[in-house]
């Protein structure tokens, strides 16, 4: 479960990021953060990862408020998370078995623990037949599904994914949509940050939707894409007792 409470964001410069923020994520849920560039996705999401913290208000994370956490016990927390990147942020020094071995190695896995994990995520994402060549060979499509591999390598409770098809065809995309669809059909909790509506569109969960830093939808995808193009900037703020859609119809982020 994810959880923020009346948080805020703002930064030396004056800039707020982020402006009383309140919603729940359901533990097993799967749901889209989207709102214009510099609406406040990312800063969210780094928010969850505890890379920065609220100026006001609290996260939590399952029973634990972030704000109370030990420093100590912060890497223990980001284990926690499988993180897909738009830019993927894979080692072009290293095979793609080592990139996805990655997390693994730092968190002091057993080498044979190691090699059947790594394997185990490079089948699901269909690139097991690729694990000895270097990432630089591979296309744009198979180098996003290395990166999940390695978000999912360590069987993370929850996905975070920051415009994880931002640099893909919409094939592609749906693709890797279909990943976090089957990964979240297991249990896992999925957040994916896009402004891509069209992807949306075709997607039956949850939608938060973020304008200058304020939460100003939180219900179906349907009203956000609906509305077209300018649906970020014009969706209606919906009723505080709405129920979150969670439907059984869904489709389609390391340390």
């Amino acid at each position: 479960m994810i959880r923020f409470d009346k948080v805020s964001k703002r930064y030396d410069s004056g800039q707020e990021a982020l402006s009383d923020v309140s919603f729940t994520l359901d533990a097993g849920e799967m749901a889209f953060l989207t709102g214009h560039s510099g609406a406040g996705k990312s800063t969210l999401l780094r928010l969850i990862m505890l890379m920065e913290k609220p100026s006001q208000g609290e996260v939590w994370i399952d029973s634990q408020n972030l704000g109370k956490l030990p420093k100590r016990h912060v890497p223990f927390l980001r284990r926690k998370f499988g993180v897909v990147h738009q830019n993927h942020q894979l080692l072009f020094d290293r095979s793609v078995f080592d990139n996805v071995a990655l997390p693994l190695i730092v968190a002091g896995f057993h080498p044979r623990d190691i090699g059947r994990r790594v394997r185990a995520a490079l089948d699901k994402v269909n690139l097991l037949h690729k694990e000895r060549l270097n990432p630089q060979v591979l296309s744009g499509g198979e180098q996003q599904r290395v990166g999940i591999a390695r978000a999912v390598v360590n069987k993370p409770p929850f996905l975070l994914a920051d415009e994880p098809t931002g640099n893909l065809d919409p094939t592609l995309s749906a693709e890797i949509m279909q990943l976090f669809k089957e990964f979240n059909q297991v249990g896992v909790t999925v957040l994916v940050a896009t402004h891509d509506l069209a992807l949306i569109a075709r997607m039956h969960h949850r939608s938060l939707i973020l304008r200058q830093g304020a939460l100003i939808g939180n219900g179906s995808s349907s009203a956000v894409t609906k509305q077209g193009p300018d649906a970020n900037q014009n969706i209606q703020q919906p009723e505080t007792n709405a129920t979150p859609a969670n439907t059984e119809t869904k489709t389609e982020v390391s340390e």
